[in-house]
């Protein structure tokens, strides 16, 4: 096995992502994620911490991409706006990765463990929206309330577009679930489906 495959990191995801479907992610080791993708345990672990984080590992540029989006938008724009240029931009990166996040979400839907992991995962990036209103000027408890807010029509939308019977891109369901929310905020009577 060569020791700097190129191409190493994605090799690895797609042969976890394949052992977690067929076997469970529990009954996984990273073993035998590293033989079924011609390479070491070592090599692993230069791209991974832990076998879990071949499911999260992009978080990071997830939470990039949203909170700079947010950061960037308009001054003049109310803070739910500046979330929702944020929550395109996140879904946008995302778009072209829909057979992907449909067979993550099923092996967290799997593990009790990984729900977990994930809720963490939604609370941190609402953290980290929610301290980047902060910085432009929203103060509390308007700043928290938003980002929270901005998460649910982010996992809202998600859970939508990753529905094999959905045929909407992810950054449209973004918008149809915040224009259902703007209705709600006006007392008006919630639309059966949105988009």
């Amino acid at each position: 096995m060569a020791r700097w495959t190129p191409g190493a990191r994605g090799r690895l995801e797609q042969a976890a992502f394949e052992l977690y479907s067929e076997n469970g992610f529990d009954n996984t080791t990273v073993a035998e994620i590293s033989a079924r993708a011609g390479l070491t345990e070592r090599t692993f672990f230069r791209h991974f911490a832990d076998k879990r984080e071949v499911l999260f590992g992009g978080a990071t540029t997830l939470q990039d991409e949203l909170v700079g989006a947010t950061a960037n938008a308009p001054d003049d724009v109310a803070p739910i706006q500046a979330v929702a240029a944020g929550l395109e931009a996140a879904a946008a990166l995302l778009s072209e990765r829909v057979a992907l996040a449909r067979q993550r979400q099923a092996i967290i839907a799997s593990s009790a463990e990984l729900r977990e992991r994930e809720l963490i995962k939604l609370a941190s990036l609402g953290d980290a929206l929610a301290e980047t209103l902060r910085k432009r000027g929203v103060g509390e408890p308007a700043a928290s309330l938003t980002a929270e807010i901005g998460i649910a029509v982010f996992r809202t939308a998600f859970e939508r577009w990753i529905d094999e019977a959905n045929d909407q891109d992810f950054p449209r369901l973004i918008n149809a679930s915040l224009e259902q929310l703007k209705s709600l905020a006006a007392g008006e009577r919630p639309l059966v489906d949105v988009g």
